[in-house]
């Protein structure tokens, strides 16, 4: 190893005095965090609650049992870490001797945490590095290799395992990370001062929780650089106001459209800025579009569940949409769960004979829950027992609950970037619209989500025919209508692969296609960007593969959106004269985006 003189190193203190008068400014913002963090607590409307820790505990622990129950098991376990650690060692003093050497363990190409030079340039942080990897994987093995465990408390303990790992990795830490370490060192701890002044700030942003901020929020505002699709609300009840969008063409598609987002965040995410908004883009190419806008609940909709939201959200909005263009019929877009309630819908007025939907199309949306992903970690009997009694008691669930749970599925990117940024960088993280509403949590009536837990990701019962709802058991295959079926290939909360198999269960014929990128970002694809591609190919059967679907299928260049547009008029090309927003029948209650959108959790 090159030893630098002092003077010459990146590594070096610079002003010794400046940084112990900063160090001791650091601990006084630490002091004012800390402050922030028990305050509430100490004044009752916070509790030290420990529950969340209980089921990783326990699983964990499960875990350790197993491998600790077989001497031979441990003893090969304990064997597999040592020789990574020795061959790791004996790469080491090579390199010191200054024979070129392989790193014995290297790090993911799509993992930034290890971008920077001296993760491999120099041999200390290098080899921190590999000891981490080595260390990491070998614990997530241990995890994935359990086999004496069921299937959930395997994948439980292999997420928990992750986001441990995750949360220990080098690069989180000033003194193990060159990068943290030279900024430290050449400012004199200035990025640390500012960054617990803004975490103190944060706790108190969050009412004594850590709230992450992804974006700097004073430079956007709804109605003004956000969901800015002129358009008006026409209908609101209880749950949601239904706005309905300018035309900016001569002549519409007969058929309007109604779009279901989902409930457990805010439907301006399709009416992000202009040149992202797949709500502008709709009426550009002569669809009237009609979009439901849920409202942010609190205790007075906590007995509000499935058949409320359904009655009184996507079928008022078939409704409304009909009444105000004259139409007898409609084609419906579901995003997410909103996906998941437009397929309940259509297997609800299937069974009751109400054809008015005459095409659904659905954005990252699950039928059928067995390969559901991740978020099934955190749904099991004792869970969602615990969950149900938690709701019960306030009447809700927080927005901050769902959006960290949504935020642990990819922690290296929502998560630990930001932690480095704000507070051990000390910067503001950089205006984006799609983390700004990403950070526009919504609260879950107790009702609905409890519902939607239990018969969808815990019983799975939406698939099997055993869903009731209004009175009516459900039967996906009596749904005939066409159906465009939209999966992302990256998404880590409606994989593709149940995606795919969720559109065997229906009676129609189902056009299934794959985008590039992920829950959002591939659905969210204008064409203007050029950016990602699409897959099409035959419809999915039930007793297919995924992947082989994927190998198969062609890959087309660019957005999907003007090939789903072209699957829209093929249904039905009539056009009309373009007619005021709210018709004869509706008068204008306010401006989109609403007032609703508006309420923050």
């Amino acid at each position: 190893m090159t030893i630098e003189r002092p003077e010459e190193s990146a590594y070096a203190v610079r002003d010794p005095e400046a940084l112990a008068h900063n160090l001791a400014r650091v601990f006084e913002e630490v002091g004012k965090a800390a402050s922030a963090y028990l305050k509430p607590r100490e004044e009752g409307k916070l509790s030290f609650d420990s529950d969340s820790l209980t089921d990783v505990i326990k699983t964990l622990t499960r875990l350790g049992e197993y491998w600790m129950s077989d001497p031979e098991r441990t003893v090969e376990a304990e064997h597999r870490l040592w020789s990574g650690y020795f061959d790791l060692w004996t790469a080491s003093v090579k390199r010191m001797m200054g024979e070129p050497v392989e790193p014995v363990v290297d790090t993911d190409p799509r993992d930034r945490r290890f971008t920077d030079p001296d993760w491999r340039g120099n041999h200390f942080f290098d080899f921190i590095r590999q000891v981490y990897l080595i260390t990491s994987h070998w614990a997530v093995d241990l995890a994935e290799q359990a086999a004496g465990l069921d299937p959930h408390t395997r994948q439980k303990a292999s997420f928990y395992v992750k986001q441990i790992a995750n949360a220990l990795a080098p690069s989180n830490f000033v003194l193990t990370n060159p990068e943290l370490l030279r900024e430290t060192l050449s400012s004199n701890a200035e990025n640390l001062v500012r960054g617990m002044h803004m975490l103190a700030e944060d706790i108190r942003a969050g009412g004594g929780d850590l709230r992450i901020r992804q974006t700097s929020p004073g430079n956007f505002a709804l109605g003004e650089n956000l969901a800015t699709t002129p358009g008006e609300v026409i209908y609101q009840n209880e749950l949601c106001q239904i706005i309905r969008y300018d035309a900016v063409t001569e002549k519409v598609l007969a058929r309007p459209l109604v779009i279901v987002p989902p409930w457990i965040n805010k439907f301006y995410v399709l009416d992000l800025t202009p040149e992202k908004s797949f709500i502008r883009w709709c009426v550009e190419q002569g669809q009237t579009v009609f979009v439901i806008s849920w409202v942010n609940p609190d205790k007075r909709h906590a007995r509000k569940g499935f058949e409320e939201y359904m009655k009184e959200g996507v079928i008022e909005a078939v409704d409304v949409a009909c009444k105000a263009t004259g139409a007898d019929g409609v084609n419906a877009v579901g995003y997410c769960v909103g996906g998941t309630i437009l397929s309940i819908t259509l297997a609800w007025m299937a069974a009751r004979g109400d054809d008015r939907i005459k095409s659904a199309t659905l954005f990252a949306t699950q039928v059928d829950f067995r390969q559901a992903g991740d978020l099934k970690v955190f749904v099991d009997e004792e869970q969602l027992a615990d969950l149900e009694y938690r709701m019960k008691m306030r009447g809700y669930l927080e927005g901050k609950d769902m959006a960290a749970a949504f935020n642990m599925l990819r922690p290296n990117d929502l998560i630990w970037p930001y932690v480095i940024g704000n507070y051990f960088k000390g910067k503001q993280p950089q205006p984006f619209d799609l983390l700004y509403w990403n950070s526009d949590a919504t609260r879950m009536p107790a009702a609905n989500h409890a519902f939607y837990l239990r018969n969808c990701y815990l019983d799975n019962r939406l698939s099997a025919g055993e869903m009731e709802v209004g009175g009516v058991r459900l039967d996906l295959g009596k749904v005939k209508i066409p159906i465009y079926n939209l999966a992302t290939r990256e998404d880590h909360i409606a994989p593709p692969e149940s995606v795919y198999l969720g559109s065997s269960f229906f009676g129609g014929k189902v056009t299934f296609v794959v985008t590039g990128s992920g829950h959002i970002a591939g659905v969210v694809n204008p064409p203007a960007r050029g950016k990602y591609q699409y897959w099409t190919g035959p419809a999915p059967k039930k007793d297919g593969d995924y992947q082989a679907w994927l190998g198969k299928a062609r890959e087309h260049p660019g957005s999907w959106w003007p090939h789903w547009q072209a699957w829209i008029e093929a249904r039905d090309k009539r056009r009309v004269p373009a007619a005021r927003p709210g018709g004869k029948s509706f008068k204008a209650i306010e401006p989109a985006p609403g007032s609703y959108v508006r309420v923050r959790a």
